[in-house]
């Protein structure tokens, strides 16, 4: 909704840029300071000119003025003077003549001055038509404020809703980057701490190393060791062999000698049952 302003531009006014696209002026006839912003500064220096043109009519206009009454308040007091000379020369002066001529001179002055008042008339609607249109400007300036002031309060919303958006990603991506940090400094202590476990082992490593090449050299004579056992065990089961062959061997000996010892005996047996019977027979 548009706001009229009312105010009649005079010449003891003055429009003021209070900033880059606002200006106002003090009216003193309505008691009121009136004041207009603008999309942009040029409409705001585009109405300060017109201001100012207005405002020099209207100066020009006052001036006119003024010395049109100055004329005509001259004119009367010279008709009036006139009358009352031509009052007294009716009666006592033959210059009746130089006198009407001066009276037609004073009619032909007030016929202009009357002139003059109605293009004063006319100039004055000029400035009315001019103020009318000030006006329309005005009303149409002050839409486009209502509609700069709409703009403004949807793109300061706007602004808003993207400010506490973006603070709401800041403060998000701020946690992360804390929560990082948090683990990567846990990491390098961490890995501190290996290093200084790695730079203690690297300081044994030295005996670490004696300890292998004693180790070795005692493999080395472990595996010596081993061998000859070995070639050991090698000879004590070919040992064995031989022995559980000779056994077999043995065995087979002792059969056959106790299988001749049976007959032997058996012999001897025999031989005792003959020596028996021969001593009984005797």
């Amino acid at each position: 909704m548009g706001v009229i302003i009312n105010s009649t531009i005079t010449p003891n006014m003055t429009f003021t840029k209070t900033s880059q696209k606002f200006g106002q002026w003090a009216d003193s006839r309505a008691n009121t300071v009136f004041g207009l912003g603008f999309s942009s500064e040029q409409q705001l220096t585009k109405f300060a000119e017109k201001f100012q043109e207005v405002k020099e009519a209207a100066r020009l206009a006052r001036d006119k003025s003024q010395e049109k009454i100055e004329t005509s308040s001259n004119h009367s007091q010279a008709s009036s003077v006139n009358g009352t000379d031509d009052e007294k020369a009716s009666h006592a002066s033959p210059a009746d003549t130089h006198l009407k001529s001066e009276n037609n001179k004073l009619k032909i002055a007030l016929t202009q001055s009357a002139a003059n008042v109605k293009k004063w008339e006319i100039e004055l609607q000029t400035l009315r038509e001019s103020n009318a249109r000030l006006t329309t400007a005005l009303q149409e300036s002050a839409t486009s404020v209502e509609q700069w002031k709409r703009q403004f309060s949807i793109c300061r919303d706007e602004n808003d809703r993207l400010r506490h958006k973006r603070d709401n990603r800041e403060k998000e991506k701020n946690t992360q980057l804390k929560r990082r940090i948090e683990e990567l400094e846990s990491e390098l202590r961490e890995k501190e701490t290996e290093l200084k476990d790695l730079r203690k082992q690297s300081e044994i490593i030295p005996q670490l190393m004696s300890e292998c090449e004693y180790v070795s050299e005692k493999l080395e004579a472990a595996e010596k060791d081993n061998q000859n056992l070995e070639d050991k065990v090698r000879s004590l089961k070919m040992d064995i062999e031989e022995s559980k062959y000779r056994q077999r061997h043995l065995k087979v000996e002792l059969k056959n000698f106790l299988e001749v010892l049976d007959g032997k005996i058996d012999d001897l047996h025999d031989f005792r049952r003959g020596l028996s019977k021969l001593g009984t027979d005797n």
